[in-house]
């Protein structure tokens, strides 16, 4: 996991990592509902009653410990893209922000096929979060959809101040609208990644969503 909890010995730590690391792919292939106990212990290779010392909570707080640990990692390769793409300090130029504004929508897009595991546990939280703990799903946000929102505000404000958007009062709603144009787009018609587009599906999808959001939210 991301970082070395203080005062838990190596030897424990690597245990629930591994743990955590066969839960991963039994959530992400069964989901949270159907996952039990015995099934995550069986892939881990330890008994439940190693799994409950480690993991007290049980399922699900093993499922909240995948889910924020997944989540930091694509957490951190978006705020990269982000920042890459649309760095306040290097806005694009005005002849470029279309162009910019589709290499990231298909950035973000790439990020399914690296990171499958973490995208299938979001597919199932989203199809069962009737069944998903309150504190999963808002560790979740925490971990991952809140600090992408906030950065992605944030690029918007500084495209914005460089006189490339007109955000219309709300940097927060368009960086949700220009997700929802682009990699959401993808997202819905691949289920998550299990069943990609043809490359020119994907690209027709991005460039459209892109333009609908310049026609939108492009300033003057």
């Amino acid at each position: 996991m991301e970082q070395e909890p203080q005062g838990v010995p190596a030897r424990k730590l690597a245990k629930q990592v591994a743990m955590a690391s066969a839960a991963c792919t039994v959530f992400g292939r069964e989901g949270y509902a159907r996952a039990s106990v015995d099934t995550l212990a069986e892939a881990a290779g330890v008994s439940t009653r190693t799994l409950y010392n480690h993991f007290p909570g049980g399922k699900a707080q093993l499922f909240q410990t995948v889910v924020s640990w997944t989540s930091g990692q694509v957490r951190d390769a978006q705020l990269a893209l982000i920042d890459a793409f649309l760095a306040p300090e290097r806005p694009p130029h005005a002849d470029d922000l279309e162009r910019d504004l589709v290499a990231l929508g298909h950035a973000f897009v790439g990020l399914m096929a690296q990171y499958p595991d973490h995208f299938a546990l979001v597919r199932h939280i989203h199809s069962e979060a009737d069944h998903v703990p309150p504190e999963v799903l808002e560790a979740w946000t925490n971990a991952g959809p809140g600090p992408v929102g906030r950065a992605f505000a944030d690029a918007m404000t500084a495209l914005a101040e460089a006189g490339l958007l007109d955000l219309h009062g709300d940097a927060g709603m368009a960086g949700s609208h220009f997700m929802a144009l682009t990699s959401h787009a993808i997202v819905q018609v691949t289920h998550y990644g299990v069943t990609p587009v043809p490359r020119q599906q994907s690209d027709r999808l991005i460039a459209s969503g892109v333009a609908a959001f310049l026609r939108a939210y492009r300033a003057g």
